[in-house]
C-alpha cells in the first residue's frame, strides 16, 4: 500500500486545478471555427493515444466483465454529452462563469445520493445545497440576460456529470482508473468518429467535419494533452492523499479559471456573478468540511459518503 503523502497529493491536485481550465480555454478558442463533434472527438481521441501506452507499460488490463463494460458504455455516453455541453457553453459564457455554474454538481450529487442511494444527508447539508443553488442563480442571472438559454447549459453539464460520477462511484472499487479512462476514450472514439464520417459533406454545422489548419491542429493537440494530463494528476493525487483532504482544493479551479479567462479572452465576472461564485464556493466548502467532521465522528449512526469529487473528467 502506498503511504499517504498529503503535500504531494495537494500539489498534484493544484496542478489539475491549473491545467483543467487551460484545457477548457483551448476548446473555447476552437468553439467558433470547428464543429462541436469534431472538437469532442479530438478530446477523446488524444485521451486514448496518451493513456494506452501508460496502461500497457504499467501492466494494467483493459479487460472487464460484461456488466462493467455496460456501465462504462453508460458512463461514456454521459461523458460525451457532458463535455459536449460544456464546450458548447464556452462559446457563449466566460470561462469562470461556466465553470462556477457547473460547480452546482456536488449539490446535485448529494441530493441524488440521498434520494436514490439512501445516503445520509442532514438538514445542514441540505441547507448548504439550497444556498449553493442560490449562488448559482446569481451567476446565471447576468449571463442569462446577456445570452439567453445557452446560460443554462452548465446546469445541464452539472446534472450529466452528477450522473456520470454516480456511475463512476459504482465502478471505482473494481476497475483501475487509468484503464477505465482508456476504455471510455476508446468507446467515445468508436461512437464519434463514424458519426463524423457519416456527416461529412452534409452541411450540419456541429457534426460536419472540416480540415483543421496548422493553428487549429496545435490547439487540438494542446487541448487533448492538457485535458488528459489534468485528469492524470487528479487520479494520482488520490493515491497520496484522501479525498477529504483534496476536495477543498478543487475549488481552486474557479479562481484559476477566472485568471485564465481574463488573460486569454479578457473576460471577468461582474459583481453579481462574483458574489454568486463566492456563495457557491462557500456552500460547497461547508459541505466538504461537514462531511469530514462527520467521517471523524466515532458514534455516527450510519457511514457517511466521502466528499464528492467536483469534476467529471472533462
Amino acid at each position: 500500500m502506498i503511504a499517504d503523502r498529503p503535500l504531494l497529493g495537494i500539489a498534484l491536485m493544484t496542478g489539475f486545478c491549473l491545467l483543467a481550465p487551460i484545457g477548457d480555454s483551448m476548446a473555447k478558442v476552437l468553439g467558433d471555427s470547428l464543429p462541436l463533434a469534431q472538437v469532442v472527438a479530438a478530446r477523446f481521441g488524444f485521451q486514448v493515444l496518451l493513456l494506452l501506452p501508460v496502461v500497457l507499460l504499467t501492466g494494467r488490463t483493459l479487460t472487464m466483465t460484461r456488466a462493467q463494460y455496460g456501465l462504462t458504455a453508460v458512463r461514456t455516453i454521459l461523458h460525451i454529452f457532458g463535455i459536449g455541453a460544456m464546450f458548447l457553453s464556452l462559446r457563449y459564457l466566460p470561462l469562470a462563469d461556466a465553470l462556477a455554474i457547473a460547480f452546482v454538481m456536488p449539490f446535485i450529487m448529494l441530493l441524488l445520493g440521498w434520494a436514490f442511494m439512501g445516503e445520509e444527508v442532514g438538514i445542514r447539508r441540505l441547507g448548504a445545497c439550497a444556498v449553493g443553488f442560490v449562488g448559482t442563480l446569481l451567476v446565471i442571472q447576468p449571463s442569462f440576460a446577456a445570452v439567453g438559454l445557452p446560460a443554462l447549459l452548465p446546469l445541464f453539464v452539472a446534472v450529466v456529470f452528477a450522473l456520470f460520477m454516480m456511475v463512476t462511484r459504482q465502478m471505482a472499487k473494481d476497475v483501475d482508473a487509468l484503464s477505465l479512462q482508456t476504455v471510455s476514450g476508446a468507446m467515445a472514439s468508436v461512437i464519434l468518429l463514424p458519426l463524423l464520417w457519416l456527416a461529412d459533406g452534409t452541411g450540419w454545422a456541429e457534426i460536419d467535419p472540416v480540415a483543421p489548419n496548422g493553428f487549429q491542429w496545435r490547439i487540438l493537440v494542446a487541448m487533448g494533452v492538457l485535458g488528459t494530463l489534468a485528469h492524470l494528476l487528479m487520479t494520482w493525487s488520490l493515491r497520496f492523499a484522501p479525498a477529504s483532504t483534496l476536495a477543498p482544493m478543487q475549488y481552486l479551479e474557479i479562481p484559476f479559471a477566472t485568471v485564465v479567462g481574463y488573460i486569454v479572452f479578457g473576460d471577468f465576472p461582474n459583481g453579481l456573478a462574483l458574489a454568486g461564485i463566492a456563495v457557491t464556493m462557500a456552500a460547497g466548502l461547508y459541505i466538504v468540511f461537514r462531511e469530514r467532521a462527520l467521517s471523524r465522528t466515532p458514534a455516527a449512526p450510519a457511514p457517511q459518503s466521502q466528499p464528492p469529487a467536483l469534476t467529471g473528467g472533462g
